[in-house]
């Protein structure tokens, strides 16, 4: 496999985008991209409280895989950049299962709905935990096949 040469940036690190406000920190990166400071603990709490929030629509709480995360982020957003990020991040990444499953409804009619609604549940439940986790060691997260709406 060809490695760029020395100073010149690998295309392959970063899946965001030039258009992202993040852009070049990739998933796994930890600290602030802008201050390149490691969030505080407090930070890294929230950041994770967002991402797990979403569990409560497992309970059976209408669109609290929503409402979870937006609540938090309007709260701590202009408290803590860490939680900006990983806010918005949550609630992309939720609103974009949400537009799945909508899209999954009719297709129950031709039997693969119920099937990509059962892939979609476990990817979002699997996803969810993995963001948590590394959202509370400090990394800045990433989701997989997420449509960035909120920036």
């Amino acid at each position: 496999m060809n490695q760029p040469e020395q100073g010149q940036p690998n295309p392959y690190d970063s899946p965001v985008g030039p258009a992202d406000s993040n852009a070049g920190s990739g998933p796994g990166t930890p600290g602030d991209p802008v201050s390149g400071q490691e969030p505080d603990k407090d930070a890294r709490m929230w950041g994770m409280f967002c991402h797990l929030s979403v569990l409560t629509g497992y309970i059976g709480i209408p669109l609290a895989n929503i409402l979870g995360p937006l609540i938090i982020w309007l709260i701590k957003k202009d408290e803590m950049p860490f939680v900006d990020d990983q806010g918005k991040e949550a609630l992309n990444f939720n609103i974009t299962v949400f537009i799945a499953i909508l899209i999954c409804i009719p297709l129950i009619f031709v039997i693969i709905g119920i099937f990509l609604m059962i892939a979609i549940g476990i990817a979002h439940l699997v996803l969810t935990v993995v963001a948590a986790i590394k959202a509370n060691s400090g990394e800045y997260y990433r989701y997989p096949l997420t449509i960035r709406m909120i920036k």
